[in-house]
């Protein structure tokens, strides 16, 4: 039977009294994901679980909180887990185009950056200090002094060799020359040309003889050349070794426990040592400033630098790490490079770490559609999730063009990566990505709903007060508090579940906020609360108003008084991306005698979607389980949505289509002044469908337009007596019985209410209740079948046209 529904049953309140609070800010913060427990759980399993590829995709629908309930959960997990290491690159001396990775408890990095640095500086401060020391210079001065005198006695008895033989010796761009001499001085070229040959030849042979003695000489004089300059390098080796040897003992004592550290430290002195010229004092008298900024290349100290790659001291624990640009660099880090000399250079300093440095050892957030659209994030991640490693590299060198840069040694990779997504995402990456499911093994759904029980209510509060706490707005009043809870019920459809969209939630807190603030009040009301959910909605509803004008000026033509035949009210939902809202739809049955069945104008017209068109094809076979069982279907019937210029989806107008067609069929006129929702199955059932409640608000907010007469009314299915939480002023109607709401079981409940007349039940001679609407329709078919069947039978009888 049909069931009118009563006012309690279309809306459930909160009473205040229940909440056990006075306001929002007598209960605790929230320290848990409400109404989430599946989701928790399935990330339990997926942050405790260390083997590899398990890590989780979050799939919900945006404005549920995950981003923020999940940075919150993580942070609290990731406290109790220990702290990882520190990384840092340092320069590879054997290839550097290589730098080294090392790694280093938490907070270590920064420290031993810092220790290199004055470790590489007071030790060339006290080398610089040693080369100017008076010892020094006079060690140096004997070398040099012993050696020039060795070249001064080579030099001085080839003088006199060259003398005995009437030669001097004679500088020129060229070396010296030996130049004959007579009497005491150089013999000119005439005067050599005027000599006998005995002569000529004669100085000619002691002229060779004098220039192999000199070349010997010169060669003597050059290895010592090379003695002094060797024994040079020593000495400053020496000086330079004993003036920086303690500093980088203390260092490598300091360290002597980390693996790597003191290798490295000892190839830092063995450079300073082999590279002493490049820190002693030039002849102008400017040193080079240890560690300064400048040109890469052009400071001799750069190269002993420590690049704090990680640095973990700050943690309490385990890093959480949220990336809302994840980038290929901003992923894996990148080697920057700097303008010098009209040309792009770079060295170790230069390397940046990425998201995935930074959460190495902890836990990594990032959004699934932002890592898929950005250009090889995808296959970064992967690549490195795969592999356990991060290795830097230019994107270019993805795609085979790249300029000569640096290829840092890999960093192993430890890290519980979770993408936050859509649920359509998941199932695209699970059909078209085979290394998907190997990474990201956990999955874990955040519902957009949970139950209404008193604990979620309570949970719902705290999160109300965790809110207003942490952005400093108006905490709730109790009224305020029951009227959040009531509107998450209408958020959800559903007087039995509350919607976790805490965004959208947030947002009415919010605004609710600025409107206790223009009063100036205490505490945000039930008022300001409800003011804030109108003001939202009238924001967006500029469409939904200029829509409701045109019926109310009949330029869309929606009757809610009187009586037709084969016309009723459907009710539809438009949904804008940021409201939406219901609208009556006049849908229009007209029959002739035919054999094309049910005809859908709109599939005809490609305006209909595939399950709009599977509700219109389903009517054929209810008429046909319920009247055509011994006669043919003989009719032509074609259903529209007048006025409607758009695309039509959806089955929840297959039941008003249904009437119209018994209307059209029986010839009874439909009250206009009820609308009807609801699908249909071939048995005539009425199945739930959704936006119920804006379906009734829709058609209350046009028959208030037009005057209300008290007779109007919405027939809904029964099964969506539980999603009813409809609007204020329309339960007021109902409460003064301006306004009806029924809920049917099945169609012959609904054309009962629609037509007034009985529907009638089939007898047991296989006929209908004589005067309902399904004999007046059965009537009516067998009807169309006797004259259908009078039209193709032939005008005369057949001729005979070979007579015996």
């Amino acid at each position: 039977m049909p069931t009118e529904l009563t006012v309690e049953q279309l809306y459930r309140t909160c009473d205040p009294s229940t909440l056990g609070c006075e306001t929002s800010a007598d209960v605790q913060e929230l320290d848990t994901i409400i109404g989430q427990k599946r989701a928790v759980r399935s990330l339990r399993f997926g942050l405790d679980i260390k083997e590899k590829g398990f890590n989780i995709y979050l799939a919900g629908v945006p404005g549920t909180g995950r981003t923020t309930a999940l940075e919150r959960y993580l942070t609290e997990f990731a406290a109790k887990k220990p702290l990882p290491s520190d990384w840092c690159y340092v320069n590879n001396f054997h290839n550097p185009v290589e730098p080294n990775a090392l790694q280093l408890p938490a907070g270590k990095a920064v420290q031993f950056q810092q220790d290199m640095e004055q470790t590489v500086n007071t030790a060339i401060d006290d080398m610089r200090t040693a080369f100017e020391s008076e010892e020094y210079t006079s060690h140096k001065t004997d070398l040099i002094n012993k050696i020039q005198q060795q070249k001064q006695e080579i030099f001085t008895k080839l003088g006199q060799r060259v003398q005995s033989e009437n030669f001097i010796l004679q500088p020129t761009p060229m070396g010296l020359l030996t130049v004959p001499t007579r009497a005491g001085r150089p013999i000119s070229e005439q005067e050599f040309l005027h000599l006998s040959e005995e002569e000529k030849n004669e100085i000619n042979q002691k002229q060779q003889r004098l220039k192999t003695a000199l070349e010997t000489e010169t060669r003597a004089a050059k290895k010592l050349d090379q003695e002094l300059r060797a024994q040079l390098e020593k000495l400053d080796v020496e000086v330079a070794r004993y003036a920086i040897q303690h500093h980088f003992a203390e260092l490598k004592e300091k360290y002597q426990d980390l693996e790597e550290i003191p290798d490295h430290i000892e190839h830092v002195r063995e450079d300073i040592l082999v590279n002493v010229k490049e820190f002693i004092k030039s002849d102008n008298g400017q040193q080079p400033l240890p560690f300064s900024r400048g040109q890469p290349g052009q400071l001799p100290t750069q190269k002993y630098a420590v690049n704090t790659l990680v640095d973990n001291s700050e943690l309490d624990g385990a890093p959480v790490v949220l990336e809302m640009n994840p980038t290929h660099n901003n992923l894996i880090g990148r080697v920057e490079r700097e303008f010098a000399f009209g040309a792009l250079v770079t060295n170790f300093t230069l390397i940046h770490s990425g998201c995935l440095h930074r959460a190495n050892g902890g836990y990594l957030v990032l959004p699934a559609e932002d890592v898929l659209r950005n250009p090889f994030a995808w296959d970064t991640l992967k690549r490195a999730l795969a592999n356990k490693e991060i290795v830097i590299e230019d994107m270019g060198e993805r795609i085979g063009f790249s300029t000569k840069s640096l290829r840092p040694k890999p960093i192993p990779l430890d890290v519980k990566v979770i993408l936050i997504g859509e649920p359509i995402l998941y199932q695209l990456l699970l059909r078209y990505d085979e290394q998907f499911t190997e990474l990201f093994k956990v999955k874990a759904d955040f519902d957009i709903q949970m139950s209404r029980t008193d604990e979620h209510i309570q949970e719902y509060i705290s999160f109300v007060c965790t809110l207003c706490r942490s952005e400093n707005l108006k905490h709730l009043d109790k009224s305020a508090l029951a009227r959040i809870i009531e509107h998450a019920s209408r958020m959800s459809n559903d007087q039995e579940k509350l919607s976790t969209r805490f965004g959208e939630m947030s947002d009415v807190i919010r605004e609710a906020n600025y409107y206790a603030g223009k009063e100036e009040v205490q505490y945000v009301t039930e008022t300001h609360v409800e003011r804030a959910i109108e003001e939202r909605f009238h924001r967006s509803s500029l469409i939904r108003d200029r829509i409701q004008e045109m019926i109310t000026r009949d330029q869309i033509k929606i009757d809610v008084t009187g009586e037709k035949v084969g016309q009723v009210n459907g009710l539809s939902v438009l949904d804008l991306g940021d409201i939406s809202f219901g609208q009556p739809n006049r849908i229009t049955a007209s029959i002739s005698l035919g054999r094309d069945g049910v005809i859908d104008i709109e599939r005809e017209a490609e305006m209909s979607g595939p399950i709009h068109t599977k509700g219109v094809l389903i009517l054929s076979g209810y008429l046909a389980e319920k009247f055509i069982q011994e006669k043919p279907l003989s009719l032509s019937a074609r259903l529209v949505f007048e006025q409607s210029y758009s695309g039509v989806e959806g089955d929840s107008a297959s039941s008003t289509e249904l009437y119209a067609l018994l209307s059209s069929l029986s010839g009874l006129p439909v009250k206009q002044g009820i609308a009807v929702t609801g699908s249909v199955n071939q048995k005539g059932e009425l199945q739930v469908i959704g936006g119920v409640n804006e379906k009734i608000d829709g058609f209350f907010e046009v028959c208030c337009a037009k005057g209300l007469t008290g007779e109007q009314g919405v027939l809904i299915p029964e099964g969506n007596t539980t999603n009813l939480m409809i609007k204020k002023p329309v339960v007021d109607a109902v409460r003064e019985g301006k306004f009806h709401i029924w809920t049917i079981r099945n169609v012959d409940e609904g054309i009962e209410i629609l037509t007034g007349v009985k529907a009638g039940e089939r007898q047991e001679d296989g006929s209908f209740e004589p005067d309902t609407v399904n004999a007046r329709v059965d009537a009516k078919l067998s009807e169309l079948a006797e004259r259908l069947a009078q039209f193709l039978k032939p005008i005369s009888p057949p001729i005979d046209i070979f007579p015996n």
